[in-house]
């Protein structure tokens, strides 16, 4: 498997290496304990989601409080999806920034994400299939947003704004310039020292 940092800090690309013959394909799509020797710690896996998505649906910027966070690892089993890492921790040298890696059934890459990192993703293709793993299980009191459409953000999408699909709950999302004033995103200081964070000590 290679992995390859972002331009987010504690954000990675990682693409599997793919046996194919007469059968099939067969890959290692996660790998805890490589991530665990290039991060230091593993992902602490609690909880497993799937999605099933239209063209055009947007999810996210999603992200949740520290402690305790949720640490992602990411990837498409079928169709295609653009995926979105901001970095929304208060204080970070790329706060305000993003990078974005294709996630398809071609190279089957993967995402990892660290705690305090925002989260997003478009779908490329009807009925796109992104499957990702988690650090702790889904808690609406410590789960927010930032708006996508956040014109400071200002994410490149390969999909015109009125093709997109985006909940009630995404759109009515505060911009990252309003979160911040209302306390609700994390600070860098927190992310980096927090114990479960990979990467980032």
């Amino acid at each position: 498997m290679q992995i390859r940092p972002l331009e987010i800090a504690g954000a990675y690309e990682l693409t599997p290496r793919q046996w194919s013959d007469e059968r099939g394909t067969f890959l290692e799509w996660y790998r805890g304990d490589l991530l665990e020797q290039q991060f230091g710690v593993g992902i602490g896996l609690r909880q497993a989601n799937t999605s099933i998505s239209r063209r055009g649906v947007l999810r996210g910027v999603h992200y949740a409080d520290i402690p305790p966070g949720q640490a992602k690892h990411v990837t498409a089993t079928r169709g295609a999806a653009l995926d979105i890492v901001v970095d929304i921790r208060v204080g970070s040298p790329t706060f305000g920034q993003w990078d974005a890696v294709l996630l398809d059934t071609v190279d089957r890459r993967a995402v990892y994400l660290a705690e305090g990192l925002g989260h997003a993703f478009l779908a490329l293709e009807d009925d796109t299939t992104v499957s990702y793993l988690v650090s702790h299980t889904y808690d609406p009191d410590h789960e927010h947003g930032v708006s996508p459409l956040d014109p400071a953000l200002a994410l490149e999408l390969p999909i015109p704004t009125e093709e997109l699909i985006i909940s009630p709950k995404d759109l009515d999302a505060p911009t990252l310039a309003q979160a911040r004033e209302l306390g609700m995103l994390p600070n860098w200081t927190d992310a980096r020292g927090y114990a479960g964070t990979a990467g980032e000590r």
